[in-house]
């Protein structure tokens, strides 16, 4: 039996605030302010008061630098994502503004970064939703920001992470909402990568895990050759077809596109080491394109 509207309400009104996206996020961002242009691109009608939305620009946009966009917070839960965005445009943006000029979305889901949730307020899981006419009012405002920015990206970072909650949480309740059984596979132990099965972009994606070995460890395959139920490409990358399930990292016609994967509940790692991991992958992309 699927869901219907009251069932979706009545798991919304279960949900708990458990952080601050004002005092976490958008104070952070507020304080790029000076050297970078923060735009407001809406709000979310659950609170539009709680939940504005910025993206970040780099200032005097020129067609002759390439355009890079790193989005985090699709999934407001993955907490690395977030900060690993912020932390690049905080840490790590100077050594590539002469190349390339820079477009950020930190968190692109608040709500769900405040309740650690994979879905938005309607239940809606966002990162199946960036099409026209999105049922997810996070991609809506998002794709019509991008839109007026009328910017197309060479590059898309998309900052991720999968956690042992896939598994104890949202796969359950998936199964549930939609009334589909839903297979369970082992959390990989480390981070991996997401390409573009239409546009692997092998070496690019090379060129990242090579300097994220740097900070953590990579995800070991399954033994079936497999992480998360897909084949490999090659050490620490798999790869979905990115437009048809209507994902971020597959919106625009970027030629280069990635979306990371960070395991903050490793043993080995720390919320600290998960998002260098994320700068390390924005970094290592950023290496390659240089040369190209």
């Amino acid at each position: 039996m699927t869901w219907g509207q009251i069932e979706k309400e009545n798991w919304f009104h279960e949900q708990k605030i458990q952080r601050s996206y004002q005092d976490e996020v958008v104070s952070k961002i507020q304080s790029l302010n000076k050297n970078y242009d923060v735009i407001s691109y809406g709000a979310l009608s659950v609170n539009p008061e709680r939940y504005p939305l910025f993206l970040i620009r780099s200032k005097n946009f020129t067609p002759t630098k390439k355009t890079i966009l790193i989005t985090g917070g699709v999934h407001g839960y993955e907490t690395s994502g977030v900060h690993g965005a912020l932390g690049f445009m905080e840490q790590a943006v100077d050594s590539y503004q002469d190349m390339f000029q820079f477009v950020c979305t930190p968190c692109i889901s608040p709500w769900a970064y405040e309740t650690i949730n994979r879905w938005n307020n309607k239940a809606i899981d966002p990162n199946r939703s960036f099409r026209q006419n999105s049922p997810a009012e996070e991609c809506r405002l998002f794709l019509a920001a991008m839109s007026q920015l009328a910017v197309t990206p060479d590059a898309h970072f998309d900052l991720h992470e999968t956690t042992d909650t896939d598994n104890t949480v949202f796969r359950p309740a998936l199964e549930k909402r939609d009334g589909v059984p839903q297979e369970l596979w082992p959390i990989p132990d480390g981070f991996y990568l997401v390409g573009d099965t239409e546009n692997p972009q092998k070496e690019f994606q090379k060129a990242i895990i090579a300097r994220v070995k740097q900070v953590t460890h990579i995800a070991p395959h399954d033994g079936k050759n497999q992480i998360i139920g897909v084949d490999i490409e090659q050490d620490g990358v798999i790869n979905y077809p990115l437009k048809e399930l209507s994902l971020c990292a597959g919106f625009s016609n970027a030629e280069y596109t990635t979306t990371t994967e960070v395991y903050p509940d490793s043993p080995k790692v720390t919320p600290t080491l998960c998002v260098a991991a994320q700068i390390a992958a924005i970094q290592g992309g950023l290496d390659y394109l240089k040369n190209k």
